[in-house]
Parts: C-alpha cells; structure tokens; sequence
C-alpha cells in the first residue's frame, strides 16, 4: 500500500497548487481552480476506466461499473473546495484515498459498482453557505438558495451558470437509487489520533452544534472612583461566567464548549465596562447532553447577572444536530480496522463534513486518518506516508468485508 500511499499524498500536494491566490492555497467554490482540479481528476477517474461527469452544482463524479456488477453502489468522497490559506489535505485526501479504493475494489474484483463524488463545495466560504456540494446529491437543496451572494455581489445561480451548469438541473445531482452506503475517508483535524499514537480511527457521529450569542449589560463608571462592590462590570461578569463554560465542558464528557469572540465597550482601560458580548460554541455527539449543558450555561449566566446586578441576553444564530454514522457500515469499518492489524478506535467528530449530509438520507460511514499535531486548516496541515497506507489497508479490509454481502 506504500506506493498507493505516495500517490495520494502527492495528488494532494499537487492539487493545492490550484489556488486563487499565489503562495497560499485558497480554492472557493467554482472559482477558476476548481476546473484545474477537475481535468487533474478526470485523467485520474479515466485511466481507471471510469465514467465521468459534472454535476450541475460542480460535483465531479466517476462511476467504475464492474462487467459483473451486482447492480448495487457505493458512493466515496469528499470535498475539493478549501478555507483561504488551507492545507493540502483537508477534503482533498478523501478524493485522492477515494481514487485509490476504486484500484483496490478493481483488484479485488468487487462485483459494486464504485462511485467516486468530490464535492464542489463544503466550506461555506464563498457563499456563507456549506455543503452545497452534498446537499444537493443528497437531494436536499433548496432552489432559494440561488440567490445568495457572495462577497463580489455574485449569486449563486450566476456562478454556477459562470461555471457552464444548468442551475434548473440540479435535481439531477441526487444519487442514485442503488446505491448502499457513503464512505468518506478525511484527516482527523484534531490532536486526539496523534495524542494516542494511532493511525485510523472509525467515526461514530459528527458531533451537534448549538452556536449562541451572550451579552452581558452593566454600567460604565470610572475605574478609579467607583468602589468594587458597587461596580456593575459587564466584563467581570463575563469572565466569572465564561470559567463555567470551561468548567462544564471539563466535567463531562465528550462535551466541548468554547468562548472564542468578546466584544466589549467601551473597550477603554480605565472604565468599568458597560456590555460585553460573546460567542458561544457547544458541541457533543449526544443532542440530549448538548441540550442539557447549554440550557445549564444559559442558567448559570442568569444567576450571574442577578448576582452582579446585570442584565443578560441571549440568542441562538444556529444550531445543527448531530448526524450518527450508520451503525453496520461503522461496524464494517472497525473490523476492518482490527483486520487490518491495527487498534481499533471509535471517536465522534467535533468537525463538520459532508457525511452530515449524506448520512441523513444514506446509510455512511467515516474513516479517519491522524492529522500530525493535530494542525488542520493551515499550510502546516500534513499526514504521514504509514497511516495513509494503513488506512487503504483498511480499505481493503472493509471492500473484502462488503463484497461478501453482494457477492
């Protein structure tokens, strides 16, 4: 699996050079980049004797039928799209590891047919919108979509018309009615694989998200005449409450909870502050223990505020459930994993990923692969040559174990 391994990775290192700006990797959805990736792609899929095709969102797809196809699919990908300044392997390695499970279900003679789907678009960076790529071959895009734009004033609709794509065709993006499963091979994009000095690890569920808004009001005053026990100090209240969130996240497990944006006024050294606003991020792959916690947060500031003689206000901007791979699919996977030789490992995902999507109307499944201290999301972004090739080693394992059931 070593040459498979090399492949890949230079298949990613090559496709970052794709980029909208030089000297840093930055690929939005359907912009000039995207085509380049797309002809690199297709001369790949083609050599391997697959059918190829663009969506009328940008997806490329290759489909690999088998002379003695059983007449069942099964769907692997991710995406192709990056944030400004990306590594080369977030996304992009589930394609090029993708490409690679095709040449070992080849090898294996697998009677399912393959398809291989990198999806334009996962970020959200272009059009404030993610996954608009599994979206819609999941079938769930919504058509007032189109008109959102982007920061140059383009909508939706326009760039993928730009791109040569029938907007009024997307209905035709959806999978196919045969097929079995979604594998989605991606980088950890955490330090916990690399913490345990493993390679893989198998996806139970990409973890919910409950996104808010906190501000605390008080009273500026002076900060050398006001007494302390007569101050209203918005930002004391928001520090005393932002050690809870940590504090809650630290005592329960699995729960991740951050603080990440204060804006304060008025922001001045020597004034007691007057209102303090902050963001809130609470994750777990349970939507009970997120709901619990964050109803526990929201209760805690409140007794704050009273305490410190501040007003407190609150407001959800999102919040997203959390999608459980499919249980026999990630059972599959963890025997592969341990047939493959390796420790098996079963984590949530506090990322966000196509298989979102797709596990809502398909049956899916993720691997991960360890992301070397845990950098995602920066030029520093790397994977080692050994847990690419264990994890097609798995591959292999987990294609073995599939094709005894459509044999």
């Amino acid at each position: 699996m070593r040459e498979r391994a090399k492949r890949a990775i230079a298949e990613c290192r090559r496709i970052a050079e794709f980029t909208e700006e030089p000297g840093r990797t930055t690929r939005r959805y359907l912009t000039e980049p995207t085509r380049a990736v797309h002809e690199l792609l297709r001369g790949r899929m083609e050599s391997l004797g697959m059918t190829v095709r663009v969506d009328p969102v940008g997806n490329l797809h290759g489909l690999w039928q088998p002379a003695n196809s059983c007449g069942k699919r099964l769907l692997i990908g991710s995406h192709i799209d990056t944030v400004p300044n990306a590594g080369a392997f977030d996304g992009v390695l589930g394609v090029a590891l993708a490409l690679e499970w095709v040449g070992i279900a080849q090898e294996l003679g697998l009677k399912l047919d393959i398809e291989l789907v990198a999806f334009s678009e996962e970020e959200g960076v272009r059009f404030n919108l993610p996954y608009i790529g599994s979206r819609a071959v999941a079938g769930d895009f919504d058509l007032a979509w189109l008109a959102l734009k982007d920061a140059d004033g383009i909508t939706l609709e326009s760039a993928i018309r730009g791109f040569g794509l029938d907007p009024a065709l997307i209905g035709e993006a959806a999978f196919d009615a045969s097929t079995i499963g979604y594998i989605e091979p991606h980088i950890e994009q955490g330090p916990v694989l690399e913490a345990e000095n493993l390679s893989v690890a198998v996806v139970t569920a990409i973890v919910g998200q409950t996104r808010m808004s906190v501000r605390f009001a008080g009273q500026a005053n002076h900060a050398g005449t006001t007494p302390m026990r007569m101050r209203h100090d918005s930002l004391a209240g928001a520090a005393d409450w932002i050690a809870t969130v940590e504090a809650m996240a630290l005592r329960t497990d699995g729960l991740v909870a951050t603080v990440g944006k204060i804006e304060n006024q008025p922001n001045v050294g020597n004034v007691v502050s007057a209102a303090s606003r902050m963001s809130l991020d609470v994750r777990h792959g349970e939507d009970s223990v997120r709901k619990a916690a964050v109803a526990a947060l929201l209760k805690q500031a409140e007794e704050i505020a009273e305490r410190r003689g501040l007003k407190v206000e609150q407001m959800l901007l999102s919040e997203q459930t959390a999608a459980p791979m499919d249980a026999r699919l990630t059972d599959f996977m963890a025997e592969a994993i341990r047939a493959a030789a390796l420790s098996v490992k079963r984590m949530t995902s506090g990322a966000g990923h196509d298989a979102v999507v797709m596990a809502a109307r398909v049956p899916s499944a993720m691997l991960f692969v360890r992301s070397p201290g845990g950098i995602s999301h920066h030029p520093a972004e790397s994977v080692r040559e050994e847990d690419i090739a264990a994890s097609l080693e798995v591959a292999r394992c987990f294609l073995e174990r599939l094709g005894r059931e459509f044999r």
